[in-house]
């Protein structure tokens, strides 16, 4: 079982920065040579988790959460090392954040992602009701 392998943590000091940044920075199609300060800034500014292994202690995923404690979250940039992917640690990553901002009793949570609808869906994420009614404001606009 993951839980006996790997544990979540919402701890800032369990975060690896400069892991974080690079997997997100090298790896990850949606954030792709974002600067270190970008991503040092969105940390900042979000609520952030990891889940890292109980023998090494050694960070294996990281996801953050961006809130304004009452109304709406954004979970994003969820990543789990490609090395540990299919033994739970996303599930164990996803479920730990939303669990996290459960008693805030948030009206929405929404994220995007290309590649990941099932372990989405199996936390209850769906298909927005309303896509007409979601805009966005592109770079360069």
């Amino acid at each position: 079982m993951s839980s006996d392998l790997y544990f979540f943590t919402a701890d800032p000091a369990d975060l690896d920065r400069d892991l974080v940044h690079r997997w997100l920075s090298e790896q990850a199609y949606w954030a792709l040579g974002r600067p270190r300060e970008m991503q040092d800034a969105a940390m900042d500014a979000s609520r952030n988790y990891g889940v890292r292994r109980r023998d090494t202690g050694a960070q294996v995923a990281f996801a953050r959460i961006v809130t304004d404690n009452a109304t709406f979250a954004w979970l994003c940039d969820v990543f789990v090392d490609p090395a540990v992917r299919g033994n739970g640690v996303g599930k164990m990553l996803v479920r730990g954040a939303l669990a996290d901002i459960e008693p805030l009793h948030l009206r929405r949570t929404l994220l995007a992602t290309a590649d990941a609808h099932g372990l989405y869906a199996a936390n209850g994420f769906t298909a927005l009701a309303a896509p007409d009614r979601m805009m966005e404001r592109p770079i360069g606009h």
